[in-house]
């Protein structure tokens, strides 16, 4: 299978930017589509007087170094190590150039289009213009078409599109074009998933696993942490022993997509039997987008995801730390990444169009009991934010992912740690969803989750207690209901921090499918990158105790003892930490995880990949040796 070269799009952009050529120039090919995706037909040319809202995505400045940029703020031999960016720096140093807004705008008006129907982004980001069916293939010397899904939902896109010569440089894409919002079929039933906008619905097939508990009268004791895990079992598994002091200097944050929401009482039952220092506590909430802790819905699938964040994420950082709920999207509509991505960065809002209608909650919402506003930077980002929930790269575009990715590295600039939970089915999907074969013959296609697979993220898979182990004995991959997300990716190349893990275990351990169901070129990003337990946790749920499965468990606990690292860091003048990847990869660090090497992540007709001795696409590093990660980040500046 080739990988969708994400870096092949970025050099191809930047092979193009040159000096401005004379306004008449030739058209060439901007982008192209070789092949309508699977499950989309052409239905018909589209209404020539139809409207279509054009957005041309403006080239950012220094877009290309942004990897090289945070970098040089997150390796530890880096002289400029933990020296994060400011909000100002990154606009600054990204914000499209006053040349290349006026060589689209100019061009634009040169071709007919009446100056007050070009509109800049507030942020410069874009450039949009509502035209006529008829005068967008003028411009571009392309032809717009209707195409239907499987599903019925229909799809404005052409095969191919032409700039200027001398505008090629000064823009990344134009939408709506070639790009589709593909779907990808469910191997079992051959259903469409869900779009990312329907991240908090319990029929996105996103929560966690969650079982009936009976428990004995030993639940709590680390004798029974192969049966049950509570705070008192992951202390004891990551050495994870530290009362905070920086708490009022500190933050960390835990996304929910409205409608799931954790219930107060819930969280009181968990700390009476778990964490008497929550007892009379709860979780700052930040809405966002209209975002509420809903009480209307009280069932598992609207409850379960919120309660094991919050419960396990508290617990850990106990309840001398404030934790941060950031409750996206309003009840009627529910949200996405990008909405949440919106109300952190202001610059996001518009950057290289905004958000995407079909897959993002649009705000204002205009519905009956929707919410009226729209939240674009008006949110700070916590020191380190924990998100439970998922999608597939399959199903958004390279742009999508591309776009999101950039965001995620200019928050790691600023010094926030992005984890995400790197999913639960294996190499498949959420759903256990695959890829269609590639031919007669062929098997399942493996599909990597997005946003893990960006490499400015810090993905998190699943490990669980051996039965009949103990807590000072090693884990193993999560094999118990779900199976830890991992593998490599379609779209996004192999980072310089990951190369020699990555490719020591492809040298050592290569795996024996066919080539054409996996990514096998050797050049992508690998996930997850480290891991913790995610299996047996006692959960609170609409008053009963209860078991839950899925690398839901695990990134919200990494993402407390992230957050009492930074808590000692602080305390003696230092920053938070920030994008962890680079440091966690060196060789200084490989002492500071415990190596999983048994289990591994089944998928798509197959045993999955196998975790091995060093880095593997199952665990990644292996799971946190708290105080071992402690020593050494006080010793980085």
């Amino acid at each position: 299978m080739h990988s969708s070269s994400f870096i092949s799009l970025v050099a191809l952009t930047f092979a193009l930017l040159s000096g401005a050529k004379p306004t008449l120039s030739p058209y060439n090919v901007h982008e192209k589509r070789t092949h309508i995706p699977a499950g989309w037909s052409l239905t018909r040319r589209h209404d020539a007087t139809s409207t279509i809202p054009l957005r041309f995505a403006l080239k950012q400045r220094n877009i290309e170094d942004i990897g090289d940029h945070l970098n040089d703020v997150s390796h530890p031999k880096s002289p400029n190590y933990g020296k994060h960016w400011t909000a100002a720096d990154i606009a600054r140093t990204f914000a499209p150039s006053d040349e290349t807004i006026d060589m689209v705008r100019n061009w634009l008006i040169t071709s007919g289009i009446e100056e007050e129907q070009i509109t800049l982004g507030r942020t410069k980001g874009w450039i949009r213009v509502d035209v006529t069916v008829e005068e967008a293939e003028q411009l571009m010397n392309s032809e717009y078409n209707v195409y239907t899904h499987i599903s019925g939902k229909e799809h404005v896109a052409c095969e191919v599109y032409h700039l200027p010569e001398h505008v090629q440089p000064h823009v990344d894409f134009v939408t709506p074009s070639v790009h589709f919002d593909a779907k990808v079929n469910r191997r079992s039933s051959g259903e469409t998933t869900s779009s990312a906008r329907d991240f908090g619905r319990p029929e996105a097939g996103i929560a966690p696993k969650i079982f009936d508990l009976a428990p004995g009268n030993h639940l709590g004791e680390l004798e029974e942490c192969d049966k049950y895990i509570t705070p008192r079992c992951l202390r004891a598994l990551y050495k994870f022993s530290y009362e905070a002091v920086s708490t009022n200097r500190n933050s960390y944050g835990i996304v929910e997509y409205t409608p799931q929401a954790y219930l107060q009482s819930d969280l009181q039952l968990f700390a009476k039997h778990f964490s008497k220092d929550l007892i009379g506590k709860e979780p700052y909430v930040v809405s966002i987008d209209g975002g509420i802790v809903q009480t209307i819905n009280q069932s598992f699938p609207y409850n379960a995801e919120s309660s094991l964040d919050l419960q396990f994420g508290m617990s850990m950082v106990t309840g001398e730390q404030t934790v941060t709920l950031y409750q996206v999207g309003d009840v009627v509509q529910g949200a996405s990444f990008n909405n949440f991505l919106d109300a952190i960065d202001g610059s996001y809002c518009t950057f290289e169009g905004g958000d995407d209608p079909i897959l993002d909650a649009q705000y204002p919402d205009t519905q009956p009991g929707g919410y009226t506003g729209k939240a674009c930077g008006t949110v700070k980002p916590a020191n380190v934010i924990s998100t439970s929930y998922g999608s597939t790269e399959a199903e958004i575009t390279l742009f999508y992912a591309q776009r999101q990715c950039a965001e995620y590295a200019k928050l790691g600039l600023m010094g926030v740690t992005v984890l995400y939970s790197s999913g639960d089915s294996g190499v498949a999907g959420p759903g256990d969803a695959c890829l269609p074969p590639e031919g007669p013959g062929a098997g399942w296609v493996f599909n990597p989750t997005f946003p893990g697979t960006c490499p400015y993220v810090t993905s998190v898979g699943a490990t669980m207690v051996q039965r009949n182990k103990s807590v000072s004995d090693p884990e193993e991959a999560c094999m118990e209901n779900i199976y830890s997300g991992g593998g490599f990716s379609n779209y996004f190349a192999i980072p310089d921090y990951q190369k020699d893990a990555v490719g020591c275990y492809l040298k050592n351990h290569y795996p024996s499918y066919p080539l054409n169901i996996w990514n096998s070129t050797g050049i992508s990003r690998g996930y997850p990158d480290i891991s913790a337990n995610g299996a047996r946790y006692v959960v609170a749920v609409n008053d009963r105790f209860r078991l839950a499965f899925g690398t839901s468990c695990s990134s919200p606990v990494v993402g407390a003892i992230i957050t009492m690292i930074n808590d000692a860091r602080l305390a003696v003048g230092k920053g938070p930490i920030g994008f962890i990847n680079p440091t966690i990869y060196t060789p200084e660090f490989a002492g500071t995880f415990h190596d999983i090497t048994k289990g591994s992540n089944p998928g798509c007709n197959t045993t999955g990949f196998n975790a091995t001795e060093g880095w593997d696409p199952v665990t990644g590093l292996g799971t946190p040796d708290f105080q071992s990660l402690l020593d050494l980040w006080l010793s980085l500046p």
